[in-house]
């Protein structure tokens, strides 16, 4: 037997990444999956998943009781720290977020990492996922393994990085799916993290040549993104003062075989709102000043505020005042058809027309009611208002439920229908993005 078929694996976060890895590694090795949230453990043992982006199935059939302890295969949780020596592979999946001045907060992967250190023994692995800025992971967490270990890096334990490319409420592109980049602290540690991962990802991987260029790669995934996206959003407001349709420009563009698709919208989530700070900070911290980077970012935060700017407008244009207005948001999660509402940009709008004394109302059907409570402050409408008119409606996110709504009866006359996403087709429709 090989060293990747004698591996047992202990997954320290078990959120949109973590909780699909553990999974698919489950179907093959034995897994155990940590977490410090302890209604998350006792959800995930009874084969819940409340963020909808496991495959129930599969979790039900790799899960086991956590003392099983003599099993070659399958899935148990924890968040008892104690349970996660004894493995031989640690893999870190949690989240990496900024500050409320946009500065990198390493603070939850410093503190996984202070774990596995207290966990870790000759020979082990720990591989991290959670994205980070070029050199973090050397820089910042080995330094932290060898206190809480007193082992020595390289010679007593190795560590990789293959960066998640999960896409939240995706199920085409799923995990084995999608085509892994993996790295490793030596060449030999480097091949058998690139084996271990080729065992799952039918998709396959791409071995890069160091830790550091498998960070950068990861993070300008999301940087590019963000940038073309803040591009369009441009055009955008540009277009709307032109009095041009922007999708309608868009569409004829994408004719040309070498032009990039992408969409105006707000840009917001764990990653692709978060992840450019991550890089412009390093580069900062070697006396870089990043311009495009930084005013992509700028630009692709002022969308909320813009929406509720261009409502605020038509509804002005029709005689509607905006103080006391009855205005209903479509959407609180920061993508479509997912449940996660991090750093959802949603809420700009939102706060914009509360700043103007609107009155709002806040329907998703995917989101949480007591998380969005918690980091926002808003009280989330889970039952459609039927019985309700209101002077705005604003599709904030495509969710599916959305696409066929009357919104004629929604409205009053006159209203105002915007739509952010440009998914609707209807004639009340005043304006979209």
């Amino acid at each position: 037997m090989g060293q990747v078929e004698k591996s047992t694996i202990a997954i320290i976060g078990l959120g949109y990444v973590g909780l699909p890895l553990a999974i698919e590694f489950a179907k093959k090795y034995k897994v155990i999956g940590f977490d410090i949230n302890q209604q998350r453990i006792k959800e995930l043992s009874l084969g819940l998943d409340h963020t909808l982006e496991a495959d129930l199935a599969s979790l039900q059939l790799v899960s086991t009781n956590v003392s099983v302890e003599n099993s070659e295969k399958g899935l148990s949780f924890t968040s008892d720290p104690n349970f996660l020596k004894g493995y031989n592979i640690y893999i870190v999946t949690v989240p990496t977020p900024v500050d409320a001045f946009n500065a990198p907060d390493l603070s939850p992967l410093l503190k996984a990492t202070e774990t596995v250190g207290l966990s870790i023994s000759k020979g082990n692995i720990i591989i991290y996922e959670s994205t980070v800025y070029p050199g973090c992971t050397e820089e910042e967490c080995v330094p932290v393994l060898e206190k809480k270990s007193g082992l020595q890096y390289n010679r007593d334990f190795f560590c990789g990085y293959s960066p998640e490319r999960i896409n939240p409420g995706d199920k085409a592109h799923t995990l084995a799916k999608i085509k892994k980049i993996t790295s490793g602290s030596t060449p030999e540690i480097a091949k058998r993290i690139d084996e271990l991962y080729g065992s799952i990802i039918t998709a396959g991987t791409h071995l890069a040549p160091s830790i550091k260029i498998a960070e950068a790669a990861k993070v300008i995934e999301n940087v590019q993104r963000d940038i073309n996206i803040a591009f369009v959003n441009e055009l955008s407001k540009i277009f709307n003062l032109l009095n041009i349709d922007t999708r309608d420009v868009l569409e004829a563009a994408s004719t040309k075989w070498n032009f990039l698709s992408f969409k105006p919208g707000l840009v917001g989530g764990h990653c692709i709102g978060i992840d450019p700070y991550y890089l412009a900070k390093k580069a900062q911290s070697v006396g870089y000043h990043p311009e495009i980077i930084l005013a992509g970012r700028r630009l692709n935060d002022s969308m909320g505020s813009h929406v509720a700017g261009q409502v605020i407008k038509l509804m002005s244009d029709k005689d509607i005042p905006v103080h006391n207005a009855e205005i209903l948001v479509l959407g609180i999660t920061f993508k479509e058809n997912c449940t996660d509402v991090r750093n959802t940009k949603v809420v700009d709008i939102i706060n914009e027309l509360k700043s103007h004394k609107a009155k709002i109302t806040v329907y998703d059907p995917w989101a949480d009611e007591i998380e969005v409570q918690k980091e926002y402050g808003l009280k989330k409408c889970n039952e459609f208002p039927l019985l309700k008119k209101f002077d705005a409606v604003i599709l904030a996110v495509g969710h599916k439920e959305f696409l066929d709504l009357d919104y004629g009866k929604m409205l009053n006359k006159p209203g105002v229908l915007f739509d952010v996403k440009g998914l609707l087709r209807s004639p009340l429709v005043d304006a979209r993005l």
